[in-house]
């Protein structure tokens, strides 16, 4: 089985939960590690993860995380049973692995 849910860096983590559940309803089910919140409004689920402004995205990356207007600072993602197998299909398939 897979399912898919939509991660969103913060510089924040309460003022980013404030804000979605203030603005669109959002309802935190859970804060799995520190830094770390997972929102659901009826279906839809979100997860907030709260990054520093200024931080490396990824190890070696050339970027580091801002939140002007530009920044998107959203990514994708998939839930699988068994992570081992999924990150060698995607491996195989093309993806790097980075951390």
């Amino acid at each position: 089985m897979i399912s898919m849910s939509v991660s969103v860096d913060v510089p924040n983590l309460a003022e980013g939960v404030l804000f979605y559940s203030e603005a669109f309803a959002f309802a935190k089910t859970s804060e799995p590690i520190p830094g770390v919140a997972v929102l659901r409004a009826g279906a839809a689920e979100i997860c907030l993860l709260e990054k520093e402004a200024g931080s490396v995205p990824a190890l070696g990356a050339q970027e580091t995380r801002r939140y002007e207007r530009h920044w998107t600072p959203v990514h994708m993602d998939f839930h699988v049973d068994e992570l081992k197998s999924a990150l060698t299909r995607a491996v195989s398939a093309g993806a790097k692995q980075e951390q």
